[in-house]
């Protein structure tokens, strides 16, 4: 009689590019696990392994938290070792160990293979493009490259992920098949910086050509783009979204500001000038797009004039979506070494508020002006009779939702992954409520 396979529960922390390494990580592991899903909190798991996240003071914490609440979980008997990688561990390689020394082992961002191997399996080198994974069986992440070549001021995933290193077009066409034979219908490309792909192995931008080659894969419907650079953006990839069926008009684009000066402060190779000149040429180019983007508040060089004129442009811009974070001095990144930290965190606070408040009004408007459209939909899940669905205008985890109140009489549950037609009846700052167009 054969043993039963040891229990693994993974928990992710992070953006979705870390959410790609670990469903990569476990498809290595099927076979000499029984793998649960994350939200098993209270299942008991032989090995808990935790994909960590290093980007800023908030996402570390949220990471140390998530690590020492394991560990106590661990001292109960309810997790019997805790395995940790990614950013955070990559990052702070020497000082975790001794800070946490109750974690069984430590691995950075892309130590997979040793990870693995301590995990007590034999890396498999045809298993590189295959995934297990974790979110809904309809819809994935798909990583198209590695590390980033900018030098962002604020920013410490260069050093963090390294150079920027795409992935050949051919594995992902390979991916993105065994993804559309388990059923995925929407692909959501990214990467540090999706405008950047192919510039190092073909020596040109090569996403629009990606995004043809994908498109033309049985049973994908949707490609969406997330995390694009605004300076030097191929016009290319506007024409795909304009042209393409299958490529979402929605473009997830992070600006981070609009002031000369701010700008010039992040590195961003951009002024305002560019940027206001680059959301029109979007608007024109794709009709119909929906823009979301982040903005920083509270950066080495913002006073209260640079703030205002945030705030004119964000008025000015309409953005469908919008995120803001405040500043926060990160140690190795060029405005920790070059710039004083000199805006209080209860201004940046202020400032952040009324940013938000100002997103608030704009998003309400833009969403108040989709009653009474008709639009495609997939339905992501059912909870209490009511679908939860998304149009192309929204992503999966970032944006707001659209929920609709079933009245059939089959198990609502059966449309899970499926696309249906409805019409927008109502709309709050965040999420739409529609009806079954039959």
């Amino acid at each position: 009689m054969s043993r039963p396979l040891p229990v693994l529960r993974t928990l992710t922390l992070g953006c979705s590019k870390n959410r790609v390494d670990t469903e990569h990580v476990i498809s290595q592991l099927e076979g000499s696990y029984r793998i649960i899903p994350e939200e098993a909190s209270g299942e008991h798991c032989d090995t808990l392994l935790i994909n960590t996240c290093g980007f800023i003071g908030d996402a570390k914490e949220e990471s140390v938290n998530a690590i020492l609440e394991a560990v106590e979980a661990m001292k109960r008997g309810d997790i019997g070792r805790v395995v940790v990688f990614g950013c955070l561990s990559q990052r702070y390689a020497s000082e975790m160990p001794s800070l946490i020394p109750e974690v069984d082992a430590w691995f950075g961002a892309t130590d997979f293979d040793p990870l693995i191997e301590y995990l007590g399996a034999v890396p498999d080198r045809s298993k590189d493009v295959c995934r297990h994974l974790t979110t809904p069986s309809h819809y994935a992440y798909l990583k198209i490259s590695e590390g980033c070549d900018r030098r962002c001021s604020y920013c410490a995933i260069p050093y963090i992920r390294g150079r920027h290193r795409s992935v050949p077009m051919e594995e992902l066409e390979a991916e993105a098949r065994l993804l559309a034979a388990k059923g995925v219908k929407e692909l959501i490309l990214i990467a540090q910086d999706t405008t950047y792909y192919g510039l190092d192995l073909y020596h040109e931008r090569k996403l629009a050509e990606l995004l043809s080659r994908l498109s033309r894969i049985d049973g994908i419907e949707w490609l969406r783009v997330h995390y694009s650079y605004p300076d030097a953006f191929p016009e290319d990839v506007l024409e795909q979204m304009a042209g393409n069926p299958k490529v979402c008009r929605y473009i997830d684009i992070p600006l981070q500001h609009v002031s000369d000066k701010v700008l010039a402060n992040m590195r961003r190779n951009v002024d305002g000038a560019w940027t206001r000149a680059l959301i029109r040429k979007m608007r024109e180019k794709v009709p119909g797009v929906m823009l979301r983007t982040t903005m920083i508040v509270g950066h080495p060089g913002e006073g209260t004039r640079e703030f205002r004129e945030l705030l004119g442009f964000v008025e000015e811009a309409r953005f469908e979506r919008l995120g803001a974070f405040m500043y926060s001095e990160e140690e190795g990144t060029y405005g920790a070494e070059h710039f004083r930290d000199t805006v209080r965190r209860s201004t940046k606070q202020k400032r952040l508020d009324e940013l938000m408040t100002l997103q608030g009004s704009i998003s309400l408007a833009c969403n108040r002006a989709r009653i009474g459209t008709r639009t495609r939909v997939i339905v992501d899940s059912c909870t209490d009779g009511v679908l939860v669905c998304r149009s192309e205008y929204e992503s999966p985890e970032v944006d707001g939702e659209i929920l609709v109140k079933y009245d059939g009489h089959d198990n609502p549950r059966k449309l899970c992954g499926t696309f249906i037609d409805v019409m927008i009846t109502g709309a709050d700052e965040y999420d739409l409520t529609a009806r079954i167009v039959r």
